[in-house]
């Protein structure tokens, strides 16, 4: 089944982000190739593709695990997260609809 991941970034994360990114970035890659990724990408925090030093406020990535506990524990143990960019994360069942 497909899980949203929802992590709602602290404020001021841009600097942290950076740190860890080429990290979290690696760890999202892992799931893709193995085709498991519907979709994932971070949350501007202005209305812009480059939001530069505004950064960001949070990120959602929709992919497949075994159960609601497994995509929990991936979250858990993502960099963003151990890293405290997260100051939470919301995993939620997801069930395509459209298309």
């Amino acid at each position: 089944m497909y899980y949203a991941i929802f992590g709602t970034d602290v404020p001021n994360s841009l600097p942290l982000r950076m740190q860890v990114r080429e990290q979290h970035l690696a760890r999202v890659q892992v799931l893709a190739d193995q085709g498991r990724v519907l979709v994932g990408g971070p949350h501007p925090a202005i209305d812009s593709e480059d939001p530069g030093e505004a950064g960001f406020t949070g990120s959602l990535i929709i992919a497949e695990f075994p159960s609601l506990e497994d995509a929990r524990r991936w979250a858990d143990e993502d960099p963003y997260s151990t890293s405290g960019v997260f100051a939470r994360v919301d995993v939620k069942p997801f069930k395509i609809v459209i298309p």
